[in-house]
């Protein structure tokens, strides 16, 4: 069985377009976990679009499962990690006018600060993974600035127009999954999957876990959370 981790962010997002108190990202990681999460992932952006300061401190006393922040290499991100010690930290790339996570890090053309970062939050007992696109540069640079594990990028894979497309983008993301084990690195996948596309990811031998927001809590607007939750564990199973 591929783990699950459900990113409660969009949660966040009604909330936050209303700024009021509900709905509770919180209360909402607690019915995820009840439903069969295997972790609940959050993105604390730098200009705090959905995931407040308090939301992380309230996630880190509640999550019983995995807490993991997504977050930029900022100094910071970096700070209130060091201080909120979540299980995970995954280092992404940041830009304030995206909608959403636009593509994997640089981490060739960045090694310098991205090693000082993984080693301050690995130091302070903190599992880091690294966002990249499944590029065997990026992920033997992941292994070389001490990650222990990558997030292969599967935006690529998500938005193929053709089957065909699909099948290339699939193929690449095992190559690089295949080459990341090679590496020492664990391997974790997200972006853009969903009911409908996730079943083929499932093949990926070495992949341990996905992360997956939006295509849940968008099915929990209609079915309820919990069900929703339910139903993306039963297609995780190998």
């Amino acid at each position: 069985m591929i783990r699950l981790g459900v990113n409660v962010d969009h949660v966040a997002t009604v909330r936050q377009a209303r700024r009021t108190v509900e709905p509770d990202p919180v209360a909402a990681a607690v019915l995820a976990e009840l439903a069969g999460a295997d972790g609940i992932t959050v993105h604390l952006r730098e200009d705090r679009r959905h995931i407040q300061d308090r939301d992380l401190r309230l996630l880190k006393e509640t999550v019983r499962t995995h807490l993991n922040l997504e977050m930029a290499a900022s100094r910071e991100i970096i700070g209130i990690a060091l201080e909120c010690l979540p299980d995970q930290a995954t280092l992404v790339p940041e830009k304030r006018r995206e909608v959403t996570t636009e593509g994997g890090l640089d981490v060739a053309g960045n090694s310098r600060a991205l090693s000082s970062a993984v080693s301050a939050l690995r130091d302070a007992g903190i599992m880091v993974s690294l966002f990249v696109d499944p590029s065997p540069e990026m992920i033997r640079a992941s292994a070389g600035v001490g990650a222990d594990a990558v997030e292969l990028h599967t935006g690529c894979y998500a938005n193929a127009g053709t089957q065909r497309d699909r099948d290339r983008e699939l193929e690449l993301l095992k190559e690089a999954a295949a080459l990341a084990e090679k590496n020492g690195l664990r391997v974790l996948a997200g972006h853009g999957l969903t009911y409908f596309n996730i079943r083929p990811i499932t093949t990926i031998a070495q992949l341990e876990e996905v992360n997956i927001g939006h295509s849940i809590i968008s099915r929990a607007v209609l079915v309820g959370l919990e069900r929703a939750v339910r139903e993306m564990k039963a297609l995780l199973t190998r």
